[in-house]
């Protein structure tokens, strides 16, 4: 198990201790503040074959409709990863009134590259075609990824191809966010990155920096200051190129002090106060057109 999940387990073991201390009136004043309101939603829906081919959908406390989608994307260096872990990213942003999904993928060694791409693409098309019936807009998706989720975010988002096999546009995708993902990592000299991407013919077309363009939509890029598992310099070279390459909309936030993990694991009501991620990332969602 990779050391940022593991530290996102903490996290929420953490939540789930205080929650019936909170229940018991031992921390008065607080209850609002982490438990919210309910968060309702579906869990375990199909869109696809494959037992790993789930999705849980969060939604926002009292329904409605048309609502903006946020399709969140997890990370474990493309070989770990459980959408449960996350529950905390899709009731954050379902009580800020996102209709919000979390789906499983094929991971390492099952699957390699391009495949956990592919699955991403297909749950997308499933939420296109069915996330009305829990009050989200079809015409509103948002892709958001942590870590190696950013990597397949920023993929679906900047290679019209994973989209177009599909039956997608790639304007259907509304804006993107990546937060720590690795985005130019070329020599695959690290263990995780050859099992996941040592079959590619072509090394180049794995990078997503390689496919960014001047009609890509809004993004943002988002990263820890201390981040030693994936480099800052991703997200700062991801970001220079997409503006080279004449892109209209493309922010880059580098928080100080930040781990790896830190930029997700912020999301979570007991860590918010590490750094404004949500805020952050919410209110980037809120501005894109």
């Amino acid at each position: 198990m990779p050391l940022e999940t593991m530290a996102i387990m903490k996290t929420e073991i953490s939540r789930r201790a205080i929650v019936p201390l909170l229940a018991a009136g031992a921390l008065p004043g607080c209850a609002a503040r982490l438990s919210g309101m309910p968060i309702e939603g579906a869990r375990n829906v199909a869109y696809g074959r494959h037992p790993r081919q789930r999705m849980d959908i969060y939604v926002p406390p009292g329904g409605g409709r048309d609502r903006p989608v946020a399709f969140f994307i997890y990370g474990g260096s493309w070989a770990n990863g459980a959408k449960e872990t996350y529950g905390f990213v899709g009731e954050a942003l379902a009580t800020r009134g996102f209709v919000t999904v979390i789906a499983d993928y094929r991971l390492v060694p099952e699957v390699q590259f391009p495949v956990f791409i592919e699955d991403g693409a297909l749950a997308l098309r499933f939420v296109r075609d069915n996330i009305s019936r829990f009050g989200g807009a079809p015409r509103q998706l948002n892709l958001i990824g942590h870590s190696a989720g950013a990597y397949n975010a920023m993929m679906l988002t900047l290679d019209r191809r994973y989209l177009a096999a599909i039956g997608l546009r790639s304007n259907d995708i509304r804006s993107a966010v990546g937060l720590s993902g690795p985005y130019d990592f070329l020599p695959f000299d690290i263990g995780v990155a050859r099992a996941a991407f040592g079959n590619a013919r072509d090394p180049a077309q794995t990078q997503p920096i390689n496919f960014a363009r001047n009609d890509a939509p809004p993004i943002f890029l988002a990263t820890g200051s201390a981040d030693t598992t994936v480099l800052p310099r991703n997200s700062e070279r991801l970001a220079e190129a997409l503006k080279r390459a004449g892109a209209k909309s493309v922010s880059l936030k580098i928080y100080p002090g930040l781990g790896h993990a830190g930029t997700v694991a912020s999301i979570s009501s007991l860590l918010r106060w590490r750094a404004p991620i949500l805020n952050d990332v919410v209110a980037f969602l809120d501005s894109a057109p």
